[in-house]
């Protein structure tokens, strides 16, 4: 018939060590009308970022890549961590699937996105409604098809650099060890590289265009906020109120990104015993049914996701009119660090004057900390840099080791964190509090507008 043709998910561009192979097609030939293609409509309803940011971001890449000189990289993509393992991917694509993406990126050629499974593919792939940054998105058929894909352009007996995903949490790159064997098995000849660094470097510093997603994930988060407070009353659940929360920011528009380390309890209970009060708590320990009592406290962090790109809110909530007064002498100071944060985070100060001066009204009050600092942020969490604990403790990477000197620069964005307690008081109960931060010449722009005040329920 003239007026249909028939699509079967294989690559058009396949070169004859892909068709060597012989794998097996995505699925059945599928007819569709003849001309007909992928629909845009989607996109103007979804967050996009423009192709200058895309051309400036492959620009700064492949001069990366010229000065490590490696032929091409190959981003291997996995959901770790809320799904930041696809973080590298996204910010060099615009596009990534929880179910598996990998990306082949070149010095002269237009990069392959590789998006797994067969069945997401028909009758084409959806990436390409919902972005513009990338034209070639294949169905993935493993790691041998892409080898041979990188055999087709000659690219099998050079240096390959290799993307994967780390933070300063996830401090080794992740790779899924069957990967790493597969493409020795089938490049023999090629030299691997880790190139994360080179993203991890890039994605630093973020542009005002990357800033204008954050700015309304900022706005999304104070609508979650809102949402806890409004739902913490006395008799709901734990779960009520986490639903709350994630209602709001999926309604609002942001991604369905499940990040709410949410905990409550007691603020009075038997001196011997301890409860969970100082920091948030991870999935799937919490949400649980328990009713919320009055007298209760809530101590949360969350992030919001727009656009790929992720704001960080702690806030504490009291469930009752009346908080305590040393529970609010705490929030004070809280507030005063967050205020002391908003003027030391600009560029031309180093990381040590920012971190020593945020901590000194803790210390001239004479309260502890779990975490008090800053992360940074932006398509994952923490990056770098991250300072939260205190020098000598936890993970180097987060107690500020070695890099004390370094200096801020415009564009550096960073979550606070600020969760405090007063030991003399109680050792299991403290305040969380943070906004959302761009490092600016004058001092931080601030993307939430986090209350002052601690939450009050009732």
């Amino acid at each position: 018939m003239d007026n249909v043709e028939y699509v079967t998910g294989e690559p058009s561009k396949a070169g004859p060590a892909v068709a060597a192979l012989n794998l097996n097609p995505p699925f059945p030939p599928h007819a569709v009308p003849r001309g007909a293609r992928p629909t845009t409509v989607p996109m103007s309803f979804m967050p996009q970022l423009p192709l200058a940011e895309r051309d400036r971001r492959w620009d700064a890449l492949r001069k990366r890549m010229l000065m490590a000189g490696v032929d091409m990289l190959l981003f291997l993509g996995n959901d770790i961590y809320w799904d930041m393992g696809n973080a590298n991917i996204r910010y060099v694509s615009n596009a990534a699937f929880k179910m598996g993406t990998h990306l082949s990126f070149f010095m002269d050629e237009e990069p392959v996105v590789w998006s797994f499974v067969a069945h997401m593919n028909r009758p084409y792939n959806f990436l390409l409604s919902v972005q513009d940054w990338v034209k070639d998105v294949r169905t993935a058929r493993g790691l041998a098809e892409i080898a041979a894909d990188i055999r087709d352009r000659g690219l099998d007996r050079g240096r390959i650099g290799i993307v994967g995903f780390n933070s300063t949490i996830q401090t080794t790159t992740t790779l899924l060890h069957g990967d790493v064997k597969a493409l020795e098995k089938h490049l023999p000849d090629v030299e691997f590289l880790d190139m994360t660094w080179a993203l991890q470097q890039m994605r630093m510093i973020k542009s005002e265009a990357e800033i204008g997603l954050m700015r309304e994930a900022g706005k999304i988060s104070r609508k979650v906020l809102d949402a806890l407070v409004a739902g913490a009353k006395p008799g709901r659940l734990e779960c009520e109120v986490y639903a709350d929360m994630i209602q709001a920011q999926i309604a609002n528009g942001g991604e369905p990104n499940i990040f709410n380390l949410f905990a409550s309890g007691p603020i009075d209970h038997p001196t011997d015993e301890l409860w969970h009060l100082l920091h948030g708590l991870d999935q799937p320990v919490m949400p649980s049914r328990r009713p919320l009592q009055e007298n209760d406290l809530i101590v949360t962090e969350w992030h919001t996701k727009y656009g790929g790109y992720l704001v960080h809110t702690e806030y504490t909530v009291y469930v009752g009119s009346r908080p305590p007064e040393k529970l609010k002498d705490i929030f004070k100071v809280c507030v005063e660090s967050l205020d002391v944060s908003r003027e030391v985070l600009k560029a031309g100060n180093t990381l040590r004057q920012a971190w020593e001066a945020i901590r000194r009204p803790a210390e001239k009050a004479g309260y502890d900390f779990v975490e008090l600092g800053f992360h940074a942020m932006g398509l994952a969490s923490p990056e770098f840099p991250t300072v939260i604990y205190k020098p000598g403790y936890g993970s180097n990477a987060l107690n500020g080791s070695k890099i004390g000197d370094l200096v801020l620069e415009e564009g550096m964005c960073f979550g606070n964190n600020l969760d405090l307690f007063d030991p003399r008081w109680k050792p299991d109960v403290g305040c969380m509090y943070s906004d959302f931060m761009v490092v600016r010449p004058d001092g931080a722009e601030l993307l939430i507008g986090t209350p002052r005040e601690i939450g009050v329920s009732c």
